[in-house]
């Protein structure tokens, strides 16, 4: 899920802004923007974060620097060669396999980690740390906050998605009660095919063949299992822990049946119902990957 989060603060002539930023992802993918000279900040930080949040591309920043006086932040000199040197053998390498790359201005090379960073040797890094690190709980449990809100309105949408689908489930089983006598002319045909072509065939084969022609046209397994994972789904929905992945799987499931139901459908009614089935299914199915 999506979600949003920012808090500012400052102690002993430094001031910070924290930014968390989320977006969907199938696993969880943590990437931290934080000073270095800030010793176990991003370790304490990364261990919360995991803690609190189980899936999404999540991005946490946070900027520190003199309070009121940009002239604290200094220029890491070291750290500058290497990237330079770094960025001259990338264009180096490129041009020698025919790639022209754009270049780069001072203001993306300033913005890279660990070239401009607020002054270490004149700050308790251990007090700013801890201090840091508790600030980033109310930071974190805001983005959470939003990321619930986001998770409440799609429980909604997902709701009304598995209404619909046990509803296209009723018509199916509607219009497959309706082709029983139609099916059943077509199964008398085909057996008559079949006995009429039994000479010196062994009985039991024909008892086989007959059995698969029925199982062909029968489709209650399949609007049986449909149902029950309608009711998986809303059960899911109705935990408040991640089921995101849980929900994901269930989709999967979901998708075969309506498949299954589809190539068995042998009826143009049928068939629109399962491929209706196929399209909500499949809208239901972008939703969850928002979930967590």
């Amino acid at each position: 899920m999506t979600g949003f989060a920012g808090s500012a603060g400052g102690l002993d002539g430094l001031r910070w802004t924290w930014d968390i930023r989320g977006v969907n992802g199938k696993g969880l993918d943590l990437r931290f923007r934080v000073p270095d000279w800030i010793e176990g900040l991003e370790a304490g930080l990364r261990a919360a974060a995991t803690k609190a949040v189980v899936r999404g591309n999540i991005t946490v920043s946070l900027r520190v620097q003199g309070a009121g006086d940009d002239s604290a932040l200094e220029l890491s000199d070291d750290h500058l060669a290497t990237v330079l040197d770094a960025m001259a053998r990338i264009e180096a390498q490129a041009m020698s396999l025919g790639l022209s790359l754009a270049p780069s201005t001072a203001a993306q090379i300033v913005g890279l980690r660990g070239i401009l960073d607020g002054p270490a040797a004149e700050t308790d890094t251990k007090a700013l740390c801890a201090m840091l690190l508790q600030e980033f709980t109310g930071v974190l449990d805001d983005f959470i906050a939003m990321r619930g809100a986001e998770g409440a309105a799609l429980q909604t949408i997902m709701t009304s998605q598995l209404d619909e689908i046990a509803a296209l489930v009723s018509q199916a089983a509607d219009q497959s009660a309706a082709r029983r006598d139609e099916q059943a002319e077509k199964l008398r045909l085909a057996l008559a095919r079949v006995l009429g072509n039994t000479d010196g065939v062994d009985p039991q084969r024909v008892a086989q063949e007959l059995a698969i022609i029925a199982v062909k046209a029968d489709v209650t397994e399949e609007l049986d299992r449909l149902r029950a994972h309608v009711q998986a789904a809303r059960d899911l929905l109705a935990q408040t822990g991640p089921v995101g992945r849980k929900l994901d799987f269930l989709m999967q499931e979901f998708n075969r049946e309506a498949n299954t139901l589809c190539s068995k459908a042998q009826s143009v009614a049928l068939t629109q119902v399962g491929l209706a089935l196929k399209t909500v299914i499949d809208q239901m199915r972008e939703q969850v990957q928002n979930v967590e």
